[in-house]
């Protein structure tokens, strides 16, 4: 009884040291993350005509989508159907089911990383199109038309995400074991059978 108090210890000194690990981790892949996608999109834009800068934003906004669908998903779903699935040999179940167990850094990852990431890049790539599309329109017009860029963009990413909420909630099981199947197929090449 007289070790409890030192184990209790001991076990939150580890959870800390898991939770800044995490928290630098997570902020090393932001930075990683963001500025891959910041250096992409802004090499794309600059090169694209003005319906292919449209098609690359509404490219970043429907990634932005996709990964907040999936982060609801995770946290929605059950596990047990993926335990069957796992059973059964079916290609994505065991994938599926580390996904389910690291809900919460899955849900991070998806929807505070990517998903912010993608709002923020959509925003900058809306201000660039609005710049290069609307340079010749007077400084009142120009300021106009940015500002209903705007609105659209944020109109398409928070409609769209709520859609998504919507039917990640109703179809979590097949999103999270899609999600899984992609996993599972991008591990194949690497892995090793004996």
């Amino acid at each position: 009884m007289a070790d409890e108090p030192k184990k209790d210890r001991k076990r939150r000194g580890s959870e800390r040291h898991s939770q800044v690990r995490w928290i630098l981790s997570i902020f090393f892949i932001t930075v990683l993350i963001s500025g891959t996608f910041s250096f992409l999109s802004s090499e794309i834009l600059e090169s694209a005509s003005l319906v292919g800068a449209f098609l690359v934003l509404l490219l970043i906004i429907l990634i932005g989508i996709v990964f907040d669908l999936l982060g609801v998903a995770v946290t929605a779903a059950d596990e047990r159907p993926f335990h069957s699935m796992a059973a059964r040999k079916v290609p994505g179940a065991q994938e599926s089911i580390r996904l389910l167990r690291n809900a919460g850094k899955v849900a991070s990852i998806c929807n505070d990383v990517i998903g912010d990431i993608c709002g923020v890049i959509s925003g900058t790539a809306a201000a660039v199109i609005a710049i290069e599309a609307f340079s010749n329109y007077q400084t009142l017009a120009q300021t106009l038309l940015k500002l209903l860029l705007s609105a659209l963009v944020a109109g398409l990413t928070v409609g769209g995400k709520a859609c998504g909420k919507q039917l990640a909630l109703n179809n979590s099981t097949a999103i999270v074991h899609m999600a899984g199947k992609v996993v599972y197929f991008i591990k194949k090449p690497f892995s090793h059978k004996k």
